[in-house]
């Protein structure tokens, strides 16, 4: 019995853990949950799963949620405070990292110092802080298993060789919405456009990320981290049939990959039973109901947020969190129709443009860096707020 704390259980990655874990209730308990503002579902959750602690995203939502739920309840709490206390409970063993954005930089380091294992589908972590989380990763001698559909492939992939004949980690991309949009048409591309993903169903920040492709940028970063490999031997292939989830190449030429249905389904239950399997609820892969497989160099031109993450793992510490925040910002700003689609680039491309890249040496170095970042992007929009 693996004892779980799901950080972020109302979004699309915690639903999804949670039906691995409906489905297996002989392997999983569940401690404690943390959501933001979705009461509704998580009362559902609290209901079905029983956790022991819960939190939410404010004092206001504690109270409401305490007294829809009546009776018997689990200790509810909020905020930071709240975020800590379900990702270092005692009875966990796992946590499920979960939260979108760098919200979940701190919850996810305070669970790797209380010698927590991380099932790590927060991408933003290791984006932010990745030097810093996998030195405690090795000091803390836990084990970090990564939810990332691209990340789990990599990690298969890997199984049995030698780190040191790998030739490089190619992380596929399935294009997004807009793969065969011209830059015209890209100016003028609405919400739903972006929100209209051919593969995926994913939270609006990132279904947006994967649009401009700053999401696999932010996965490019979390791969140099996860497996401690050099950026520049890190490549991105554009395919747009989702199948492959990733691949590694040897130095003997063979390239191992991993393939199966776009479900996120398949990587959570992995990374929750490593290094055994279940059955994960994903339908099996039809290779002959396929009408072929396909892969294309990315074009850097039209999706300019893929560049500008490699420059940013390369240019220094603290850039990459300056970069991460802004774009957090502009995707907001995007969302809520204040800027159009190709503005969420040349944003993040003139904070970074502003910002000079220094050591970071703790996280509240980073955080810093990140607020710094929200500031100069909001400034960039010209927000008052």
């Amino acid at each position: 019995m693996k004892n779980l704390t799901i950080l972020g259980s109302t979004g699309s990655i915690g639903v999804s853990t949670l039906e691995v874990v409906a489905a297996h209730p002989d392997k999983f308990r569940v401690v404690a949950l943390t959501a933001g503002s979705n009461l509704e579902l998580l009362k559902q959750q609290i209901e079905t799963f029983k956790p022991d602690l819960v939190s939410v995203l404010c004092a206001d939502k504690a109270k409401e949620l305490s007294r829809s739920l009546g009776g018997k309840k689990p200790q509810i709490m909020h905020g930071v405070e709240g975020l800590i206390a379900a990702a270092t409970a005692a009875d966990t063993t796992m946590v499920v990292a979960a939260i979108v954005g760098a919200a979940g930089l701190v919850p996810t380091a305070a669970a790797i110092m209380a010698g927590k294992d991380v099932a790590l589908a927060n991408k933003e972590t290791l984006v932010t802080a990745g030097h810093l989380i996998m030195k405690m990763v090795r000091e803390k001698n836990v084990r970090l298993y990564p939810v990332d559909s691209e990340h789990c492939a990599v990690f298969q992939s890997m199984a049995g060789h030698r780190a040191e004949d790998i030739a490089r980690v190619i992380l596929t991309a399935s294009g997004g919405p807009f793969l065969h949009w011209g830059k015209e048409k890209l100016s003028s591309a609405t919400v739903a456009d972006a929100l209209n993903h051919p593969n995926w169903s994913m939270g609006k920040k990132i279904t947006v990320d994967s649009a401009s492709m700053m999401n696999k940028g932010l996965e490019v970063i979390e791969a140099r981290w996860l497996f401690d490999i050099p950026v520049e031997r890190i490549a991105v292939n554009i395919h747009p049939q989702s199948i492959v989830h990733s691949m590694v190449e040897y130095i003997d030429g063979s390239v191992m990959a991993q393939l199966g249905v776009p479900d996120m389904k398949g990587p959570i239950a992995y990374a929750l039973t490593y290094p055994g399997r279940v059955a994960s609820g994903v339908k099996p892969l039809d290779l002959t109901a396929l009408s072929g497989l396909t892969f294309l160099k990315p074009d850097t031109d039209r999706f300019p947020a893929l560049k500008l993450a490699y420059g940013a793992v390369q240019a220094g510490e603290s850039m990459p969190a300056v970069m991460n925040a802004a774009n957090e910002i502009a995707v907001e700003s995007f969302l809520a129709g204040k800027i159009g689609f190709m503005a969420i680039s040349e944003t993040i491309a003139k904070v970074m443009d502003l910002h000079t890249p220094h050591d970071l040496h703790s996280i509240e170095e980073v955080l810093e860096a990140d607020r710094w970042g929200r500031r100069t992007a909001k400034e960039v929009l010209g927000c008052t707020n």
